[in-house]
């Protein structure tokens, strides 16, 4: 049996995937959102000490306490940097890692770091690197507010349920996580891998990867292995909350090996 772990990204929790669990279980399949440290339901426990290994901990625990023999790993958002790390850690439990409309988290690079490396610039970029500035008793910061999310959280295909349903639940996040280096190993980019792109007001998608692949770019070049799969979804940053039929559909199909493969494999 596949077991889906679901890790959310930053203000968020295991609520953002409660449309995409039940057809996951549906098709057979075990599915475990996890509430990272400090968020959703878990806010009460945050502190200043709260940071990425806190949350590299939490997955690590998740993956401990799932039976099955396959463990489909998804990070969403920031949640890829907490899954790469235990990823590392628990590579012989993970059959797939997948990102969800997230980075490739680099070793040595915290997600401001990319932020601040990759991001192009705009209104987003700045939010995201302001964090710090915003942060309450210097390590927490407040969620967005549902004008912002609706200004800055790219919801395309969310409607007015969602979004107050992201308004009502999202959370502080603390500062640490987002400033903590990764440490990861060759490890992470030897295990098969599928990236999701949400394509609608995205700024990749799976003709612009194949390009960076082609461009002899060293820190993508194991996406072109034969086993990395990619799929397109055409909607915003929130496909739990726009399609998570679709979402759902998609992740069982990159657990059995299916999706888009990069024009230059073919060539290899």
């Amino acid at each position: 049996m596949t077991a889906f772990v679901l890790v959310s990204g930053g203000h968020t929790g295991g609520w953002i995937w409660r449309d995409v669990a039940p057809p996951l279980r549906a098709a057979g399949a075990e599915a475990h959102p996890v509430t990272l440290t400090g968020l959703g339901d878990r806010r009460h426990l945050a502190g200043p000490d709260t940071d990425l290994e806190t949350h590299i901990e939490d997955v690590v625990q998740a993956i401990d306490h799932v039976d099955a023999d396959e463990v489909v790993l998804v990070g969403y958002c920031y949640g890829i940097y907490p899954s790469a790390g235990a990823a590392d850690r628990r590579p012989e439990r993970i059959a797939r890692l997948v990102y969800l409309d997230s980075p490739l988290p680099q070793d040595g690079r915290s997600m401001l770091d990319q932020v601040r490396e990759l991001m192009p610039a705009g209104e987003a970029r700045e939010r995201m690197l302001g964090m710090a500035d915003r942060a309450e008793d210097g390590w927490r910061v407040p969620a967005p507010t549902a004008e912002e999310w609706r200004a800055q959280g790219d919801l395309a295909g969310v409607g007015p349920e969602g979004l107050a349903r992201i308004a009502r639940l999202a959370s502080p996040m603390p500062i640490g996580p987002a400033t903590q280096r990764l440490r990861i190993s060759e490890a992470v980019a030897a295990l098969p891998m599928t990236g999701v792109f949400c394509t609608t007001g995205g700024a990749t998608d799976i003709a612009a990867l194949e390009a960076l692949v082609a461009s002899g770019l060293p820190m993508v070049q194991h996406l072109a292995d034969p086993r990395a799969t990619f799929f397109e979804l055409a909607t915003g940053h929130w496909p739990m909350l726009s399609a998570p039929g679709e979402l759902a559909g998609v992740l069982l199909r990159a657990a059995a090996g299916e999706g888009h493969r990069l024009a230059a494999q073919s060539a290899a």
